[in-house]
């Protein structure tokens, strides 16, 4: 059975991490799987927005430690580690530097490495019963895949150094309470409002929001001057592009535009 499911519907791809009798915890074929499948979805020009989930009660309960104690799987080895660290690679990094918005429609817990998943998306949405647990310091370790720089921007230093020393479990109304998820919706009803909300974006403007991506990613660690600056920049070829004329003709007319992405 593949461990990642990839699924086109019009504009929107949809990927599933499928290891339900695991809680889709992470394996090493599934997370190189993700990485590949995040690449192919952003230089894909069909897709215009990606969601990522998983099949059965859980999102992702993190690394695999069943595999890891056992000898196999990520985390295996003890102190041994790789004589070279190369992370351009690993979904965490791929997730922050594709153009494509990805959002997350977290159907269940969200553990560990599966939390900084789904911090890394752009946009969460949550299930009743969905849950992030921050457990990495119960676990003896700290958040390894984004998330001492993700938590800290959505949260502030203070709210993230307390779940983070903790290790706390969020449910999804605490979740929404401190911002972490954009809304919480019935778990029946999860896929169809996620689609709902990706059919929104991906009725805009493609290039237009994959720049806006771009611009909010850059201005995270750029000075206001400087990013006023990338941001001029970025409009010259989108004034030049046949959906910003679209944008104003469908305007003018009174009509919804029909973008083609050029």
């Amino acid at each position: 059975m593949d461990e990642l499911l990839y699924e086109k519907d019009g504009p929107i791809a949809t990927l599933t991490l499928n290891r339900p009798e695991r809680m889709n915890a992470i394996s090493g074929p599934m997370l190189a799987a993700l990485s590949e499948r995040l690449v192919e979805a952003n230089a894909d020009r069909d897709v215009r927005v990606v969601i990522l989930t998983g099949a059965g009660r859980g999102f992702c309960a993190g690394l695999d430690l069943v595999d890891a104690t056992s000898g196999s799987g990520i985390g295996a080895g003890g102190s041994a580690m790789p004589a070279t660290l190369d992370l351009r690679t690993a979904p965490p990094t791929v997730l922050h530097s594709i153009d494509k918005p990805v959002i997350a429609a977290l159907n269940g817990g969200a553990a560990g490495y599966g939390m900084d998943l789904a911090l890394g998306c752009d946009i969460r949405i949550a299930g009743k019963r969905a849950k992030l647990a921050a457990a990495f310091t119960k676990r003896g370790v700290l958040p390894e895949s984004g998330g001492t720089w993700l938590l800290p921007r959505l949260v502030g230093w203070a709210k993230a150094a307390e779940i983070i020393f903790t290790g706390r479990t969020l449910d999804a109304a605490q979740c929404l309470e401190l911002g972490l998820v954009n809304s919480v919706v019935e778990d029946g009803a999860l896929l169809d409002e996620t689609r709902k909300l990706a059919s929104e974006i991906a009725a805009n403007a493609p290039l237009a929001v994959q720049g806006a991506k771009r611009m909010m990613r850059m201005a995270l660690a750029e000075a206001f001057d400087d990013h006023v600056h990338h941001v001029y920049l970025q409009l010259l070829p989108l004034f030049q592009s046949q959906d910003f004329r679209e944008g104003i003709r469908s305007f003018m007319e009174k009509r919804e535009p029909k973008f083609q992405g050029r």
